[in-house]
């Protein structure tokens, strides 16, 4: 089993392990078996399940690197990445899903990389980069998931993908031959992640970055708490730039608490937002609002301004949903 020393362990993560109810192990077979169940039923040939039942399937013979860092645009670091994908695949279509996360925001990292990851066709590769503890022993991982791969730091940057996508292959970058000719201790996302996504476009089989791994290390984000009563407790998960306020609280959860409670008002520490609405013109501008966003998840908002100014709240701010 690979390990993972305790003393290199960010801060609240956990790492899921070989035997472990998460582990991959786990997850491949869960995988297996959904397939075959489905498979047997149909009489169609057995192949991992799409993300969703209406995906679309797209295979082009360029192939797609979509980039996610924290590098920010102003410096040369994303342009340095891409030139060296191109030097090892000139034909790849370069996609940049952001680069404006928070520096070391890995939370907003995993956040991000989850919605954007089911929206890309099959085969896409993601290179993501949000490393605080580049040049230290902490391991890069290349995972198949429903069909797309992506390379990331083993730092929990992984965690929301790996908990929603279907997992079919996870394995640990050593394959020294695939990097750059000279590493420098601080800029992996140019010497290694970028040349090993440029092999990858052009064909390489996942098999050759190295080893399989036996555990990838994960966040431990709060989950909501159901109330006797039909209520939730949560909280703010992810601000975006419109100082919207993303909560932990899917609808999923809210469905399961209407089984208890006919109607649900939210409210922000000692802020009453109101009944969930349908969009943000339901209430008049400048107003609070809660509703189900684009995410699937419970928002809150401001018609037309921040909430996050206007609650003073940041990622954790605690949410409550009270059952009525």
């Amino acid at each position: 089993m690979l390990r993972l020393e305790e003393s290199r362990r960010a801060k609240g993560t956990r790492a899921v392990a070989a035997g472990g109810q998460d582990s991959i192990a786990a997850r491949l077979a869960a995988t297996e078996q959904r397939c075959h169940t489905k498979c047997s039923s149909s009489g169609a040939p057995c192949t991992p399940r799409a993300w969703s039942q209406n995906r679309v399937v797209v295979r082009n013979a360029m192939a797609i690197i979509a980039l996610m860092t924290d590098f920010g645009t102003r410096d040369h670091y994303v342009a340095a990445m891409k030139g060296m994908i191109l030097q090892i695949d000139p034909k790849a279509t370069l996609v940049d899903i952001t680069h404006e996360i928070e520096p070391q925001e890995i939370v907003s990292g995993a956040f991000i990389l989850r919605q954007a990851f089911p929206y890309f066709p099959v085969g896409t590769i993601f290179l993501a980069v949000v490393d605080p503890t580049v040049g230290t022993s902490r391991r890069i991982l290349a995972a198949r998931y429903s069909d797309r791969i992506v390379l990331a730091p083993d730092n929990g940057l992984l965690t929301l993908i790996h908990r929603d996508a279907e997992v079919q292959e996870v394995r640990v970058v050593d394959n020294r031959r695939l990097m750059a000719a000279s590493l420098s201790s601080t800029f992996h996302g140019r010497d290694i992640f970028a040349p090993v996504a440029g092999h990858l476009s052009k064909g390489m089989s996942l098999g050759q970055v190295g080893p399989a791994a036996s555990q990838v290390l994960m966040l431990e984000l709060a989950k909501p708490v159901y109330r006797p009563n039909g209520g939730l407790d949560g909280e703010v998960l992810f601000i975006d730039r419109f100082g919207n306020l993303i909560t932990n609280i899917s609808e999923l959860d809210l469905s399961a608490a209407h089984s208890r409670a006919r109607q649900h008002r939210v409210a922000v520490g000692p802020h009453e937002v109101g009944p969930i609405q349908f969009s943000y013109a339901d209430v008049p501008q400048g107003k609070l609002i809660a509703l189900i966003g684009s995410t699937q998840m419970l928002e809150i908002a401001v018609n037309g301004g921040s909430a996050a100014a206007a609650l003073d709240a940041r990622r954790g701010t605690p949410i409550q949903v009270r059952a009525e």
